[in-house]
């Protein structure tokens, strides 16, 4: 048996995480929505969802008492950080006029733009809403048996810019090319909301489930 702790620190409904967690675990699998510091350091692995803004996100992981607890399972626990999870993993967005984030990793956040356009000028929305392919850029047990290109579903208007290339495991293309997951030692994080994204998705939960914590 093993438990796998999904972060509360109130920031969206994370039901759907949570439910795809146990589509994809064993019998004897405990998946617990937890805001428990307690709880999550004694996980046998851990998913950081989240959605919402930067500051609030930040504000929040303070108020319940979580972020020493995020950041040493970051660097032991097999560790998934999903969409505002995998964000605020590094150390500053631009999003709400500048907000320091957690520093596990090097680099920013930053906005689209509202004049966001493809490479042959034509306007694109922001927020990037919809599905949209990942390629993968290494290999990585939770990439296992997913096709490279898979589309995945995703809902943000803020990307991640690793300073570090050798953390990008994969990228997407949304009038450039754009850090959609990154990977390093037990650290998996990605944009796109693996719950929402059909069998794609379930195989990375399945994966994750499933792994050792090692690249």
């Amino acid at each position: 048996m093993q438990t796998i702790a999904v972060i509360d620190y109130g920031m969206g409904n994370l039901r759907s995480v949570v439910n795809a967690l146990r589509v994809v675990s064993t019998k004897t699998d405990e998946v617990v929505l937890t805001s428990d510091p307690a709880q999550v350091l004694n996980a046998d692995r851990v998913v950081f969802p989240g959605q919402g803004a930067a500051g609030d996100c930040m504000r929040a992981i303070d108020q319940y008492g979580l972020r020493e607890a995020i950041l040493s399972s970051a660097r032991q626990q097999p560790f998934l950080g999903i969409c505002m999870g995998m964000q605020v993993l590094i150390e500053s967005s631009e999003e709400n006029q500048g907000t320091d984030c957690l520093g596990v990793f090097a680099g920013q956040v930053r906005y689209f733009g509202d004049g966001h356009e493809d490479r042959s000028g034509v306007k694109l929305k922001v927020p990037h809403m919809g599905w949209n392919r990942v390629q993968q850029t290494q290999t990585h047990p939770l990439w296992h048996s997913i096709d490279d290109g898979s589309r995945f579903y995703f809902v943000h208007s803020y990307y991640l810019d690793a300073e570090d290339e050798t953390l990008v495991a994969g990228v997407t293309d949304y009038g450039f090319g754009f850090t959609s997951a990154i990977a390093k030692d037990n650290v998996f994080a990605l944009q796109c909301h693996p719950e929402k994204s059909a069998d794609a998705g379930l195989q990375l939960l399945r994966n994750f489930v499933n792994w050792d914590g090692r690249a």
